[in-house]
């Protein structure tokens, strides 16, 4: 009965709320950061001697005991966080 005696530009500006409401309502349910940001859950490595870093490129390096890792910084740009076990301990690399 409101909505059958509400002018238009009322009825418009209610559904435009609905709308902001619902869509409000729906991203807080949902992760939006990892459309943004894809984690890397299962990294691929390669011995030094057959990487393809050039000699300059910039590195992240993480050791723990004998074990030792580097991610380099120009895929760490994109996925931005990396999960990866270094020396049996679970680790997340940022960047």
């Amino acid at each position: 009965m409101l909505w059958r005696d509400s002018s238009k530009w009322r009825k418009g500006l209610l559904s435009a709320l609905m709308v902001l409401v619902t869509a409000s309502a729906v991203m807080s349910r949902l992760n939006y950061f990892e459309w943004m940001f894809h984690p890397v859950n299962a990294p691929e490595f390669e011995a030094e001697s057959s990487s393809k870093l050039e000699a300059g490129e910039m590195i992240l390096a993480v050791r723990y005991g004998d074990d030792a890792r580097a991610y380099p910084i120009r895929e760490m740009a994109y996925h931005h966080i990396l999960n990866d076990v270094v020396g049996g301990v679970p680790i997340a690399v940022t960047y």
